[in-house]
């Protein structure tokens, strides 16, 4: 039987692997997608609880959440894309300057 505490762990992992990818990653796709993995653990742990609770507020959120971070990811390549147009890298490394 899985339980809450098993979502909550996985949870934990998935934030844990995407924090550590954001804070040890240089390559600016590879730091948006473990972003990613860490909004994802949230959504996870939000659907749990609201499983966990019977209640569907948890879920609805998560809808909102996953329609926000579309959004975001497409801003986010699109800034990428314009970046390396221009410097011809997405080392953020080398993007850490906004001057040309």
């Amino acid at each position: 039987m899985i339980t809450l505490n098993h979502y909550l762990l996985v949870s934990g992992l998935l934030f844990a692997l995407g924090m550590t990818g954001v804070v040890l990653r240089r390559n600016a796709l590879v730091t948006l997608m473990c972003l990613e993995m860490t909004l994802n653990a949230a959504n996870l742990a939000a659907v749990a609880f609201s499983h966990y609770l019977g209640r569907v507020e948890g879920q609805i959120l998560v809808f909102f959440t996953i329609v926000i971070a579309a959004a975001e990811v497409a801003v986010g390549l699109a800034i990428f894309v314009a970046l390396f147009r221009q410097k011809q890298t997405v080392s953020l490394d080398d993007l850490t300057s906004m001057r040309s």
